[in-house]
């Protein structure tokens, strides 16, 4: 069972929206939807441009890091660039690295094993920098929590600029600049970029204040893509200019390793943000996850790529294997233990699982028992891992509260990182749930599903889809649309087919007659048969035997209620 909750767009602005663009309501609805309420607002999210994005040095000590990185190019000093070893920390790296390395030949990349030194900035990694004679690290996509770690380096004469788009702490480490739109004292105007997107606004620094080639720049923007699609964050503002531009690269000229990866992954119509999320970014995340996050930098800046690109692809096999026996043993957990059928949240330690799969046992979790949920494993001595949540909660606040009980915490509003002494996990355990008891309203515990409008059949056409898909790149904040149509009637034609998709074949009155599929929704045979139904869903093209037709992705039905 799922909630319904349809938009309510003000009717005034749709109407007056309509009056200026001259295109069919339901768009209307669901740019107002979408905060788009001005001709010059839609005409910037339909036609988006480079020049759209923000000045760079609007981004606090953006001034400083040009000083510092300047003087380490003028210098000739040699510089590390840092990177988590997840696809925004890899493309992070790989595009900083690729800008400047063919320029510049005293350059080199870290990527943290994540077995041996977890997450984020290491005092290993400053002791290699230090023994490699490195002065400057620009850490990306980590260390705006790094306060020990930055005061070690700092007595070792190493320098850091710390590009990350996590949430601060109270205090800030104390590096050369700290370049995150999230600090409280920077008033850049954008707030959601990913780390490889402060990378990429510290480079269009650099072109800016040197006169360097920014056409160069927006070469790398197909890891630009790449990185806003892994991390999840909102496809608005300059991540959806920075998106749009990066995906024109993955689909006509893509680097030499995305290309391999393409391939492998079996991606035969026009890549989309999907495509990178569902394919591409679980194979350049196995690396890290199995083996070696270096694995995934190497490819992504053409360094033996055949290789590597199929290594990738073995780690993510094989993490699929490890992920599939995890993710029962989590639900056996939860199963056999009868203390759990009460909890708003899930928190399961096992000393045996593996490191690098334990967030995707937390999503796999969320999809069967859907409220937040961390998942533990043991490493150094330490529990260590991942967290995940639902619609509406922050798991990042739940975390913080409990943050006397840890060692190390960091992350976002639906996913975060922890580490704690074994001995703390009970009080973790109970603190965590009396969190989420207290802060999340039992309405949340049940998924819900975003409506945009409701329509009929009789408008569905080539014309009306191919001005949906100017909506895209779609992600969050700018969601596939959702529809809705009502008192929708079998054919007699829907079957139930392999895998439990349902394959729907419906009507109404003299309307069109429209194919629909529904992965894994076969329970809901009998229902289409015996009654109209209310279907929601969204619209795709579909190709089958070299022909292409429109068809409806079915995300819920419930039966009409005919008073």
């Amino acid at each position: 069972m799922k909630r319904w909750v349809k938009a309510t767009p003000d009717k005034a602005k749709v109407n007056l929206l309509q009056q200026q663009l001259k295109i069919h309501p339901f768009f209307c609805e669901l740019l107002v939807a979408r905060g788009i309420e001005t001709f010059e607002e839609a005409h910037r999210f339909f036609r988006p441009q480079l020049q759209h994005l923000h000045d760079p040095f609007l981004m606090k000590d953006m001034d400083k890091a040009m000083e510092r990185l300047s003087r380490a190019l003028n210098n000739k000093e040699k510089i590390l660039v840092y990177g988590d070893y997840d696809v925004d920390g890899t493309t992070s790296v790989a595009i900083i690295y690729s800008f400047f390395k063919p320029v510049y030949p005293y350059i080199d990349i870290y990527i943290p094993d994540r077995y041996l030194e977890g997450y984020g900035i290491s005092f290993q990694g400053i002791d290699y920098a230090k023994e490699h004679n490195f002065s400057l690290i620009i850490a990306l996509d980590c260390g705006i929590k790094a306060m020990e770690q930055i005061d070690y380096a700092n007595s070792k004469g190493v320098d850091f600029i710390i590009c990350d788009h996590h949430r601060p702490g109270a205090e800030l480490p104390k590096a050369v600049a700290i370049l995150d739109p999230k600090r409280e004292d920077c008033n850049y105007p954008y707030k959601e970029l990913s780390g490889c997107g402060i990378g990429y606004k510290l480079l269009q620094a650099y072109c800016q204040k040197y006169n360097d080639d920014m056409d160069r720049l927006n070469g790398l923007l197909d890891l630009v893509a790449v990185s806003i699609a892994a991390d999840i964050v909102p496809m608005t503002g300059e991540n959806r200019v920075l998106a749009y531009y990066g995906l024109q690269i993955l689909n006509n000229n893509p680097s030499p390793g995305l290309k391999q990866l393409i391939d492998l992954s079996g991606v035969k119509s026009e890549l989309a943000i999907d495509d990178i999320v569902f394919k591409i970014a679980p194979r350049i995340n196995a690396a890290g996850r199995m083996e070696d996050g270096k694995n995934a930098v190497r490819l992504l800046v053409g360094d033996s790529t055949i290789l590597n690109a199929e290594k990738l692809n073995k780690n993510n096999i094989d993490r699929k294997e490890i992920d599939l026996v995890m993710t029962k043993q989590a639900l056996d957990m939860i199963e056999t233990d009868p203390t759990q059928i009460n909890r708003k949240s899930t928190v399961l330690f096992n000393p045996e699982w593996h490191k690098g799969v334990v967030g995707i046992v937390a999503s796999r979790l969320i999809d069967a028992y859907y409220r937040p949920t961390v998942i533990l494993t043991e490493s150094n001595g330490l529990l260590t891992g991942s967290a995940r949540s639902i619609a509406g909660f922050d798991v990042y606040n739940a975390i913080e509260a409990c943050s006397d009980l840890l060692d190390k915490f960091g992350g976002h509003t639906y996913a975060a990182g922890l580490t704690m002494k074994p001995e703390n996990f009970e009080k973790f355990s109970e603190r965590f749930e009396a969190y989420v008891q207290e802060n999340l309203l039992d309405e949340l515990l049940t998924p819900e599903i975003n409506i945009d409008c409701e329509i009929e059949f009789d408008v569905i056409n080539e014309k009306f889809y191919n001005i949906l898909k100017q909506f895209s790149p779609f992600g969050p904040n700018n969601m596939r649309p959702v529809f809705v149509t009502k008192n929708v009637m079998d054919t007699g034609h829907s079957k139930v087919g392999g895998a439990n998709h349902l394959q729907l074949y419906v009507t109404k009155p003299n309307q069109p007659k429209l194919k629909g599929i529904g992965f894994g929704m076969g329970n809901f045979m009998d229902m289409v048969q015996k009654s109209n139904v209310n279907i929601c869903y969204v619209l795709d093209e579909n190709i089958w035997k070299e022909k292409t037709y429109l068809q409806l992705l079915v995300k819920d039905i419930q039966a009409t209620i005919i008073n």
